[in-house]
Order: structure tokens, then C-alpha cells, then sequence
């Protein structure tokens, strides 16, 4: 098997560090909140991304940084940081982050949803009914689930919840045991909301809230007698929640996964963040607590978890200021009241999210539980939910006695426990459950069906670049393929037995795999691509992922360039390539789109000497995804939905000037701005289909 390309040295001048790029990702997801062309509680809604976005990266990215520096790496980044060197940059990049999101937060977005009748109300304002309502509130619904702990030697500091709201009080006087110790913690379960909403004739505005914070700040003397608060702070803390199984030991995954998660919550602390009105002396007491330094600790003017907000939007009735809803249409060809295999049968069916429904394959699934000719239904499992639909015409079709068979991948991070949830009931009815291949999480998205019909059996796909997860079909922009190419099926079929049994990889007709082929074919057709450019023909290439990583491809891409191949990169989020380089890529341009929908399908375009090969593909280009993972790039064949793939999927992307952010070579982000026509891939693709517009 190819080895991973780090394993090799590569010139750190051709690389920008993924963690920084990764963070420049924020910037633009932040840059859409406070773009006043967006909807405001979109605004809201963008604002919390961020937020939540950065728990992720501290809970995985640099909990890794941390983990290294704790062992005394000296181990180099592709870009040739050193992890202390690493772990400096990031601290000053996220503080400046984080001024820049509470600076619009405070400054531009609550007074804006203020002005709309929508207001958060701090505490100093609060009129003498207000503060009425709020005691009563809190005596009633917070005040008998709160469990206060002085510290002292029977009650040492508490195991604090990853991401978890807390107070770090300090006290003046003695309790009823005259007992002394100046300071307490309380934390705040995970039941109650952070956001409460007040009665309108109180407020006198539609929408009134406080938050939790407010409420137990004001009353947290309820909880201490006799004493005085001297002070009361939020804070919380991020984890390392990254798990960590051991190949060797492992006899049961599904049960060694359950013990891991359990202890998820208190991996070591990556990040304190505190309130900005916290005491020095209260800050080094946690900071002590917790094992973290000076650039862990992020002082915040607000509320320490703005990921809470997000709830916010979907409470309030004010379609004026959201994005317009709007109704996935159905494909051409796919009609509702047609056999759906017939369908399928007549021609290949390309399905573009969210702009078209997810509900074709919903609907193959039911078929295929209902349809007695059906015989078998295989299918990988990476994301999907846990109240999926899918799921449970699995469920139903193996109950009717299909040969259900399930790959399962039960380290999908954060969706484990939906997972081993599905895995256990899937079992219960007879299906058969596999975790794909221990060391490689299964990250293609295939369904097989086998039918039996007049000529024989006959197998239908369904090969996608997302997850099976109705929900997110909503808000990530996916294909999906609908196929009854006998070729493409026993490509398929070949992967499911490569997943479920023993023995060698079988060949595939026309679908790259990882880890075995993926990487290789890549690195090849951009290989290839440069010869046609060197002999004097044109070379082209369009690539459009989440991430550009690994760094032989990379390198690869450079040397095509180098030839005159004109390449075009859309990445979603992180990008190591650097762009513009005299010398080095001059031809290739690199650009990120952000907008209402998540950016997810992955695309890889050959011109090929006029043959244009295209793939889809559930890979990025990363190490992780070429020689870690279970991943497939199948080809479009059908000439008709090729020029579709290019007209949806990489042609509007190229031409935006209003939602794409051009890259230069020193990892600087530029947003285009329209001089002339205003073209937003997103929202000509939304139009076309549904004829909504954003706003």
C-alpha cells in the first residue's frame, strides 16, 4: 500500500500550516456575520458557527498541538513549525478571533435585534417586575437543580463537563459548619437552558430574553447564606475529546467505544474561557486547576458560550429576517408515480443537495423493503442521525427478511453514540453489522440494492459525496448518483465484500479507491495532465474539495503548473497549496466560497485531451482520506450528467464574485467583490431550482 507522503521530506516554503489555514476559515465564516447583506439572525446564526466551530478545533486540532508539546515533540509541520512554535500562532490568531466575534456580537448584532424587538436584557436594566419574574423563575426551575461546591479538603474542586457552563464564586464569612474556604463552584446542568424568554407584557418587545448567567448571577447569594459574594465569574472548559483506541487491545469495538465515551468529558483541558470581569486572583486558581497557561485562557466580554445563541433564530417567527425557505424540487426523469427502478433502469439520475430532495433515496430505501423482488440491501453508515428515516427502512426491510448488511463506522467523531445506537438495533432485527476495517473509518457513502428480475439479478447504486442524513441535505450542497450501470454495481459489490470479509483487494473497473488506488490515480491523472501540457496541448484541471492537504498531490499540482497546466482549486475550508508562487504556480488559482449553504460536494475534473474524465467523491485530499479511510471516487459516464456536474458543480463556483474569497501565496484571503453583475453560485443554483433567492 502507498505510504503516507509526510512520511517524506517536502520544501517547507511550498506548504501553509493547516491549523492557521483552518482558522482563516473562521475569519470567513465570521465575515458572514457581519456582512449586513445577510439576513440578521442568519447573522446570529453565522456567529454561532464560529463558536461552535472553534470548540471542535480546540477539542481535536489542538488538543493534538498540546498532546505533542506535552511529550517534547520537536516533530515539524509540513510548513516547518515546531508544536510550541504552532500552539504561540494559534493563541494570538483565536484571541484576535475571538475580539473581532464579541466586538460584532456586543457592538453591531444585539443592538440590531434590539432595534427589531428582540432584545436580551441585562440585569442593570431590569425594571422592578423584571427582577420579580427572574426570582421567581429562579427559585422555582434553577434554584433546586443547582448543587454549589465550597471548596475545601472533603470537597475538592469538581470534575467540570467538558464545554460546560460553570461559576467560580469567591466568598467572605463562615457557613453553617464555620467553614471558611472563600471559594465555591456551581455548575450549571446541562438541562436547563442558557436562554430564557421573558412574558411580552413585561418586556414590552415580542421577544425578550435573559440569559442564565444573568439570572444566577443575580441570585447566587440564595445559594450561600450568611455569606457575602465577593464575586461571581462564568468560565468553561474545552477538552481533549479526541479518543484514542487501541488497535492491539480491542476485542469488542462497539463496547470499548462505549467506556471511551463516558470519559469523553474529561479528556486533559485545552482551553479556559473565562469572563472578562474575572479577578487575577480567581483566574490563576482555575488556570492551576486545569494545568493550562496564559495562552490558553480567553477572557470574553459576554456570555463564555455563544454557541447557545443558536437556538435563538429558530424561536423567533420573524421570517423577514431569515433566508427565504424554499422546496428541493424533484430531478427530471424520476417521476413519483413511476417504479422507481424503472427510473433508474431508463438512466442515470444525478440528485444535487439541497437545491434538489433527498427524498428519492429515501424513497429507493421504502422500495426496497416493500418490493418483494428485492432480495439484498448493503449500505455504509458514516452520519446519518438519530432519528433517521433511513435507518428505519433498514430496520423494516431486514424485519421482512432482506439480507440487510450495515457498515457501521462507529468512530465518526461525535456521532458514536447515534451510531452505536443504530449498530445495537440494526442487530436486533437480523441485519447484518460490520465496522468497516479496524484502523480505517468507512467514509464512502454507498447503497446497494439487489433485485431479482426476468434476466436475473440486477443491482442498483446510489454513490453520494455526503452523508445519509436527511437533515444536513438541507444546508450542505451534495451529489448524489442513482445508477443501474452493471459495471459501476460490480465495482460496488466488490467494495462491500472488501468491507464485510477477508482477502485481497479484488480490481475495480472504474471507481478509485483509498487506501489503495485513490491517491494514486490522482497524483496520476495530474501527472498526466502535465505531459499533455508539455507536449503543447492544453491541460486543465478543476478540483473542488473541503481541503486541500496531502502534500504529494500537492507537490504533483506545483509540477503540472510548472508544465502549464491552468488548475483551479475551490476548498472549502483548509488549503496548503500556495497559490501565485513565480515559479512555482503561476497557474494555479485557489478560492473558498462561503455562504448560506455548507460547501461539500467533491470534485475532480481531467480535461484529458478532450475527453473531460470527472469523478465525485466522498475524499477531500488529505493524507487522512487517501491512506486512512475507506473512501471511493466513481466517475460520471453519462455525458448528460457530466455536463450538469459541470454546469452545477464547478462552473458557478468559478464565476462567483460576491461569496468566494480569492487565496494569495501568503495565506491571505481576499473577498471578491462584483464590479459589474453580482453572480453568487449559491444563489443562482437556488433560483434555478426552486426560484428563491436568498434574502
Amino acid at each position: 500500500m502507498r505510504q503516507p507522503a509526510t512520511e517524506r521530506q517536502f520544501n517547507y516554503d511550498h506548504f501553509i500550516n493547516r491549523e492557521l489555514s483552518l482558522l482563516q476559515f473562521q475569519r470567513r465564516v465570521l465575515a458572514q456575520a457581519a456582512d449586513p447583506s445577510v439576513p440578521l439572525l442568519e447573522r446570529l446564526r453565522f456567529l454561532c458557527i464560529v463558536s461552535s466551530n472553534l470548540d471542535e478545533f480546540f477539542e481535536v486540532r489542538v488538543a493534538g498541538v498540546k498532546e505533542q508539546m506535552r511529550l517534547g515533540s520537536v516533530v515539524t509541520t509540513t510548513d516547518g513549525l515546531t508544536p510550541s512554535a504552532l500552539h504561540g500562532r494559534i493563541s494570538r490568531e483565536v484571541h484576535g478571533i475571538i475580539s473581532e466575534q464579541y466586538n460584532l456580537l456586543n457592538n453591531t448584532i444585539l443592538p440590531a435585534l434590539a432595534q427589531e424587538g428582540i432584545v436580551f436584557l441585562r440585569r442593570s436594566v431590569w425594571t422592578d417586575a423584571q427582577h420579580l419574574w427572574a426570582r421567581e423563575y429562579f427559585m422555582r426551575e434553577v434554584m433546586p437543580i443547582l448543587t454549589p461546591i465550597g471548596l475545601d479538603p472533603a470537597h475538592p474542586f469538581p470534575r467540570v463537563l467538558n464545554k460546560s457552563l460553570n461559576f467560580a464564586v469567591e466568598l467572605e464569612g463562615r457557613d453553617a459548619f464555620g467553614r471558611n474556604s472563600g471559594t465555591a463552584i456551581v455548575q450549571a446542568p446541562r438541562a436547563l437552558p442558557r436562554v430564557i424568554r421573558l412574558p411580552p407584557e413585561l418586556t414590552g418587545v415580542d421577544y425578550g430574553f435573559v440569559f442564565l448567567s444573568s439570572l444566577l448571577h443575580a441570585h447566587v447569594g440564595e445559594l450561600f447564606e450568611g455569606m457575602n459574594v465577593l464575586g461571581c465569574y462564568q468560565f468553561r472548559v474545552t477538552r481533549n475529546s479526541d479518543m484514542f483506541v487501541d488497535e492491539e487491545e480491542v476485542k469488542d469495538l462497539r463496547a470499548t467505544l462505549k467506556g471511551e465515551l463516558q470519559q469523553r468529558h474529561f479528556g486533559d483541558a485545552v482551553r479556559l474561557e473565562l469572563a472578562d470581569n474575572c479577578s487575577e486572583a480567581m483566574a490563576g486558581f482555575l488556570m492551576k486547576q486545569f494545568g493550562l497557561g496564559q495562552a490558553d485562557v480567553y477572557r470574553v466580554p459576554g456570555m463564555v458560550n455563544p454557541v447557545r445563541l443558536n437556538q435563538v433564530p429558530d424561536w423567533v417567527d420573524r421570517p423577514d429576517l431569515k433566508y427565504r425557505s424554499f422546496q428541493p424540487t424533484r430531478p427530471k426523469g424520476l417521476d413519483k408515480r413511476e417504479n422507481i427502478f424503472a427510473a433508474i433502469r431508463r438512466q442515470d439520475i444525478l440528485l444535487h443537495h439541497p437545491f434538489q430532495s433527498f427524498e428519492p433515496v429515501i424513497e429507493l430505501l421504502k422500495a426496497a423493503a416493500d418490493d418483494p423482488n428485492v432480495v439484498a440491501v448493503k449500505m455504509t453508515v458514516y452520519r446519518t442521525g438519530t432519528d433517521s428515516v433511513l435507518m428505519e427502512h433498514l430496520i423494516r426491510a431486514a424485519q421482512k427478511g432482506k439480507e440487510v448488511t450495515v457498515a457501521v463506522e462507529l468512530m465518526a467523531r461525535f456521532d458514536e453514540e447515534a451510531n452505536i445506537g443504530w449498530a445495537a438495533r440494526l442487530e436486533e432485527v437480523g441485519a447484518h453489522v460490520v465496522y468497516g476495517v479496524f484502523g480505517y473509518k468507512t467514509h464512502a457513502k454507498l447503497l446497494l440494492l439487489v433485485r431479482r428480475e426476468d434476466r436475473g439479478l440486477k443491482r442498483y447504486v446510489h454513490l453520494g459525496t455526503g452523508n445519509y442524513h436527511p437533515r444536513t441535505t438541507r444546508f450542505y450542497t451534495d451529489f448524489g448518483l442513482l445508477t443501474a450501470n452493471d459495471e459501476i454495481g460490480a465495482d460496488v459489490a466488490e467494495l462491500f465484500k472488501q468491507l464485510t470479509g477477508l482477502g485481497q483487494a479484488g480490481k475495480l473497473k472504474h471507481i478509485w479507491q483509498a487506501p489503495f488506488t485513490l491517491q494514486p490515480n490522482v497524483v496520476a491523472a495530474i501527472r498526466d495532465e502535465a505531459e499533455i501540457a508539455r507536449a503543447g496541448r492544453k491541460g486543465r484541471i478543476i478540483v473542488k474539495v473541503n481541503a486541500l492537504l496531502e502534500p504529494e498531490t500537492i507537490e504533483a499540482l506545483y509540477a503540472a503548473s510548472q508544465a502549464g497546466v491552468e488548475i483551479n482549486v475551490i476548498a472549502r475550508s483548509v488549503c496548503a497549496l500556495k497559490p501565485g508562487v513565480p515559479g512555482l504556480s503561476e497557474n494555479i488559482r485557489v478560492r473558498s466560497v462561503v455562504g448560506r449553504f455548507l460547501e461539500h460536494h467533491r470534485i475532480f475534473y481531467f480535461h484529458a485531451d478532450g475527453a473531460d474524465k470527472l469523478y465525485l467523491s466522498s475524499a477531500d485530499w488529505m493524507e487522512r482520506n487517501f491512506f486512512k479511510r475507506i473512501e471511493v471516487a466513481f466517475p460520471i459516464l453519462d455525458p448528460r450528467v457530466k455536463r450538469r456536474v459541470m454546469k452545477e458543480g464547478l462552473r458557478p463556483y468559478l464565476g462567483d464574485n460576491c461569496q468566494a474569497w480569492e487565496l494569495d501565496s501568503e495565506n491571505h484571503y481576499r473577498r471578491k467583490n462584483p464590479r459589474t453583475t453580482r453572480r453568487a453560485a449559491q444563489e443562482i443554483l437556488l433560483k434555478e431550482f426552486t426560484g428563491v433567492t436568498n434574502s
